[in-house]
């Protein structure tokens, strides 16, 4: 093996190695940053900073996402925003009988 080419490795591999550490490092911080930025604001103006940092559950991010999903989807449309699930009770595909026919084209050609 040349070592020109075990010098390049090392090297690229050591380059993709840091950028991935350093992309780390950035989004673990971004929230800390973000919520750092929000309360210098906070206090210039004379708010109280106590609640900034505290996190909303998935069920509300949940609730949050299908009602922004409602408004955007009604500005164009005036149906109604009524959801249904409905458990089709036919559990027969085509698909499924598949192995039926493979059998029998067996059973006459045997």
């Amino acid at each position: 093996m040349d070592s020109s080419a075990f010098t390049i490795a090392v090297v690229g591999y050591t380059i993709v190695f840091a950028a991935l550490v350093i992309l780390w490092l950035i989004f673990a911080n971004l929230p800390k940053l973000l919520t750092l930025h929000l309360k210098f604001k906070k206090k210039q103006n004379g708010h109280n900073c106590e609640k900034i940092g505290e996190f909303i559950t998935g069920q509300e991010n949940a609730a949050i996402a299908a009602a922004i999903h409602l408004y955007f989807s009604q500005l164009h449309d005036d149906e109604s925003a009524l959801m249904t699930i409905k458990k089709v009770k036919k559990d027969y595909t085509p698909w499924s009988s598949k192995i039926y026919t493979v059998n029998a084209f067996r059973r006459n050609n045997l």
